[in-house]
């Protein structure tokens, strides 16, 4: 533009776009503080907002070294270490242990001993069940329903602690079968547990289960594919959520389950709301699954409740004080004096929340050689950054309550 008085030309300056802020980000830790993380998970979370972006886990805030402590004990000793895994239904480990031991011994189980076994596993599920579902209706703000139940876990604690004195970490039974039958007492409790639980359920699941704030909350939250959680190595309810019909009861059947009737509930979304239905619908079966066995066990001779495995099985104290075999097998057991045959076996179990696995090596001596823990929650909690990418943070508490991650099987 010319100016006039002058006759210089005035320059208009070039229009410059204002330069773009980059997007600030804010980084959360999640845990290991916070109640729903129980003091061992870290979650580094970046947040845009509320908005979850990414999220870096931390395992390696509880070592106990389950596995090497295990390779260096009998194997009877070994069942209370199985107990600190998934503790929310530690009778399952218990008896996972037993039954791979079983199997690499070779040894037959009388029926009885199975299906009484099935009894306590199937009671064990319940129980870890109730503590996954109600936790998620916690932190979903419905605190009713928590509190109601766990009057129910209450009975199940009382029936294990009927049958071996203990009620979170049991160490219940034996290699072979139990240290001794149900008492009078034990079954009494039992059957008021299946004839009173139902209405308790039923009321639960009235709270919950078509409650449209807990749908909004649990509906889309965590949700991963089946495709995702199979690349994983997802098993159990998790599993089940996605859609994919694995139990480890019906295609590996262990304990008599091939006896059993019973169906395998699934979802379509494998997302919060879908693993808390599939659990509902499993507390179901299971309770179907112990009314059946009551009804095979009355019709089976009583007093049987171990298989004749006497290296495993502590003889009565009156035949200890009589009977110099039985005393000669006491010393054994107690001091880890038994050997065991060389093999090399992996054996699962339907865990209260998903496949737990035992690869044990043995080098013919009175120790494993080597002892690996398949622990279901170790998976999910590598899944979990990925399934609440995107979520709210709101979202990820519930999402992780309905993984049913156990700091436990975390860090074996």
């Amino acid at each position: 533009m010319e100016n006039t008085k002058t006759g210089a030309i005035k320059q208009t300056p070039p229009v410059v776009p204002e330069k773009l802020e980059e997007k600030q980000y804010s980084i959360l830790n999640l845990g290991p503080t916070h109640p729903a993380t129980h003091g061992v998970f870290q979650n580094i979370l970046k947040m845009d907002g509320e908005i979850i972006v990414d999220s870096e886990p931390t395992v390696g805030y509880i070592h106990r070294a389950f596995e090497k402590l295990a390779e260096r004990r009998p194997y009877y000793q070994i069942t209370p270490i199985t107990d600190r895994l998934n503790y929310c239904s530690s009778p399952i480990n218990n008896i996972g242990w037993h039954t791979t031991v079983e199997k690499l011994l070779q040894v037959e189980i009388p029926k009885r001993v199975q299906y009484l076994r099935i009894i306590i596993m199937e009671l064990s599920r319940i129980a870890d069940h109730l503590v996954c579902n109600s936790v998620i209706g916690v932190d979903a703000g419905a605190l009713t329903g928590f509190v109601y139940v766990f009057e129910e876990r209450e009975h199940i604690y009382e029936i294990f602690e009927e049958i071996c004195g203990s009620r979170l970490t049991t160490n219940i039974g034996r290699i072979g079968g139990f240290e001794r039958d149900f008492s009078d007492a034990a079954w009494t409790k039992i059957k008021r547990f299946v004839t009173e639980f139902p209405k308790v359920l039923k009321e639960f699941e009235k709270l919950l289960v078509r409650n449209r704030i807990f749908m909004d909350r649990t509906i889309g939250a965590g949700a991963i594919s089946a495709e995702r959680a199979l690349n994983y190595g997802f098993t159990g309810p998790n599993l089940r959520a996605t859609g994919v019909d694995y139990d480890v009861r019906v295609f590996s059947p262990y304990s008599g389950y091939e006896d059993f009737d019973f169906k395998i509930p699934v979802g379509t979304n494998g997302d919060t709301y879908d693993r808390f239905m599939v659990r509902e619908e499993e507390i179901w079966e299971s309770f179907s699954i112990i009314k059946q066995a009551i009804e095979k066990i009355e019709k089976l001779p009583g007093g049987v409740y171990h298989a004749d495995v006497p290296e495993f099985y502590l003889p009565p104290k009156e035949e200890v004080y009589n009977n110099m075999e039985a005393l000669i097998y006491h010393f054994k057991i107690v001091m880890g004096e038994t050997d065991i045959p060389k093999g090399e076996i992996y054996h699962s179990v339907e865990g209260g929340n998903g496949e737990l696995g035992f690869y044990l090596v043995s080098d013919g001596g009175r120790t494993p050689y080597r002892l690996h823990f398949r622990r279901p929650c170790f998976i999910y909690y590598q899944a979990f950054p990925e399934m609440i990418r995107g979520n709210l943070l709101s979202d990820a508490i519930v999402s992780m309550s309905s993984l049913n991650v156990i700091a436990g099987e975390l860090d074996a």
